[in-house]
Formats: C-alpha cells, sequence, structure tokens
C-alpha cells in the first residue's frame, strides 16, 4: 500500500509552518467544525475532543488513499478562565491585560488518525509575561492583530517575544503545535 500520506487538517499558517519543520511532505486540508468547550470536561479532555471533531472532519477528504491525519486545537489558561481567539479589540486588550505579569498555560491537544490506529494527546506550556502598560498592549494588538490566536497573542512575535518573562515545556506548543511530541507519535505510525 505504500508509504502514508500526512495531512494537516488545519487552517492555521503556524500549524503548516511547525510541521514542515519534520521535513516530512503532506498536504493541508481546511476543516469547519464547531469550535465549542463544554464546561463539563476538562481544558485536556475539551482540546483532544476538539480536535478529534477536525480529524474526523477530515477523513472523507483522504477517502480512498492510505492517509494519516493531523488535527489540533490551542487555547490559553489561567486558572479556571480559559482564553479561545478574542472576538476584536476589547476582548484583546482585556485578555492581555489579564495574562500581565504572572503565569498562564496554553494547552494543545492533537489527533493523529489513520485507518489502523489513532493518537491523541494533551500537551500544557507553561508561559509568564513581564507587565506591559496599556499603550504596549494597544500598541502589540494594533501592529500585530492577534485575532486568531488562542489568548490573543503569537509568542513567535516579535512586540510580543520583548515581554516573555518565562516559558516552561514545548516553545512550539504555545505557538500552535507541539512538534516534539507529534513527532514521537508520528514514528510510531
Amino acid at each position: 500500500m505504500g508509504k502514508p500520506i500526512l495531512i494537516l487538517a488545519s487552517q492555521s499558517p503556524r500549524r503548516r509552518t511547525i510541521l514542515s519543520l519534520t521535513r516530512i511532505p503532506f498536504e493541508t486540508v481546511s476543516v469547519e467544525t464547531p469550535e465549542i468547550l463544554d464546561p463539563a470536561f476538562s481544558i485536556e479532555d475539551n482540546v483532544t475532543r476538539l480536535a478529534y471533531e477536525k480529524a474526523l472532519a477530515a477523513l472523507p477528504l483522504g477517502q480512498g488513499r492510505n492517509t494519516i491525519t493531523l488535527a489540533a486545537d490551542t487555547v490559553v489558561a489561567k486558572g479556571n478562565q480559559i482564553f479561545e481567539k478574542p472576538s476584536g479589540f476589547d476582548e484583546a486588550f482585556s485578555m492581555l491585560k489579564i495574562l500581565q505579569n504572572r503565569s498562564h498555560r496554553v494547552y494543545t491537544g492533537f489527533v493523529l488518525l489513520s485507518a489502523k490506529k489513532t493518537h491523541t494527546e494533551c500537551v500544557s506550556t507553561t508561559v509568564e509575561f513581564e507587565p506591559m502598560s496599556d499603550q504596549e498592549i494597544e500598541r502589540y494588538i494594533l501592529s500585530e492583530e492577534p485575532y486568531d490566536k488562542a489568548g490573543a497573542y503569537g509568542i513567535q512575535d516579535p512586540l510580543l517575544a520583548c515581554y516573555v518573562k518565562r516559558i516552561e515545556g514545548c516553545y512550539h506548543n504555545v505557538v500552535g503545535l507541539p512538534l516534539s511530541r507529534v513527532w514521537k507519535a508520528l514514528k510510531a505510525f
């Protein structure tokens, strides 16, 4: 049957960039699934469930071929407060204000799905920011427009990188895909 084809079920340019670091050829498909967090479940269960739903939605696109589908979902959390993608400037500002001068966690759930095997995992990374003034937060939001990023920030954005005090865990996880864990899981396929 030959080598399986890797399919990334994601619209995220950051996930594409991270996965390309493996030098494994892959195809990208765009899937639309509702990203609704269920408060009855843990953050880890929520992000892995959402990733699984994305992977399932992408399966018909690879039908008839030997494929491995990779999907992921990322959220930022401060305690029990979950920050997804902000709806606009005010929400982004509020999120970044809350995340200042304290640590928070970034959770990414990912799923690898083939005809014979499923791998589901959640990875978390701790991030701590230096304090930012209201003007610095506003400047960041206006220059980077972080509306497509969980927690209203991209750790890789040059302006925000100046305020990252500490990171504990996988850097790529904060960007959107825990590369070392995905790589390890892919080798088992």
